[in-house]
């Protein structure tokens, strides 16, 4: 079953394309960070796949725990990457590809704003 959560869905064939997926992002909730994030797509045809976005603007940072596998596109922006457990940073500009593997603790900054795209290995199924 698809699981669309924001955006619209629509199929060719076997293609599904969302549109709008990154409009009307739920904050995470996060005391004086400023991130936003939803999941635009979820566990389609039964996927273990899941994607959506990430948008964060300048405050507080973010810090995050992955549970998960995930791989992230910069769609705009930049955001600074504090890989906690070496103390390692990185900037990731537009057009970047990341990956962070499940285990890995991440801050995450910018200076204005960033909205990236992710694809997580990760399921809604019960």
């Amino acid at each position: 079953m698809d699981n669309t959560l924001l955006g619209t869905l629509t199929t060719a064939g076997s293609i599904h394309k969302v549109e709008g997926g990154h409009l009307g992002l739920p904050s995470m909730d996060v005391e004086g960070c400023n991130a936003f994030i939803g999941d635009s797509l979820a566990n389609p045809g039964g996927s273990a796949m899941s994607s959506g976005f990430f948008e964060l603007h300048k405050g507080q940072p973010l810090v995050y725990e992955y549970t998960y596998d995930e791989m992230k596109v910069v769609v705009a922006g930049e955001f600074i990457l504090t890989d906690l457990a070496t103390g390692e940073t990185t900037l990731a500009r537009e057009r970047d590809i990341l990956f962070f593997p499940k285990g890995t603790a991440v801050k995450f900054e910018t200076e204005d704003s960033a909205l990236g795209f992710f694809v997580g290995d990760r399921t809604f199924a019960p």
